[in-house]
């Protein structure tokens, strides 16, 4: 029983870490810190947008020109389910950007796969879903 309970605690220290985890890169992405990205992104990773999809060197340099400008992220719901060594979070988020020159607003379901490797989590893909607003229909 106490096993149960141990794995259980540290679970949700695991889930929280990757809560926070994603809070900060949604802030390096809209201070276009592309150094504490770089180190956070798996060199594997993959990303994919409602313009298509693409690796980690093109995310970055997106990120760096200022082509999708990520400038705020609100943050309605979060679930974390950790598998092993790899965690898949999921928000539900509005997501204020600025796509060449032009500003948006989105509302989008993201799905984030983390990846523990030697004592540190990557993110392996990050996903924008984007979600029917009320005056899609």
């Amino acid at each position: 029983m106490l096993s149960a309970q141990w794995s259980s605690a540290q679970n949700s220290a695991a889930e929280q870490e990757i809560v926070n985890l994603s809070k900060e890169k949604w802030q390096w992405m809209a201070n276009k810190n592309v150094e504490a990205l770089d180190d956070l992104f798996h060199e594997k990773s993959v990303y994919v947008h409602m313009g298509g999809s693409w690796g980690k060197e093109q995310e970055l340099n997106i990120i760096k020109s200022g082509g999708i400008w990520y400038k705020k992220t609100d943050i309605h719901d979060v679930s974390v389910n950790i598998i092993d060594n790899t965690a898949i979070l999921l928000n539900r988020i509005t997501l204020l950007a600025e796509v060449g020159g032009n500003e948006v607003t989105n509302p989008f379901e993201v799905t984030e796969v983390y990846i523990k490797q030697n004592g540190s989590w990557k993110l392996g893909s990050l996903s924008f879903t984007r979600l029917m607003s009320r005056d899609d229909h």
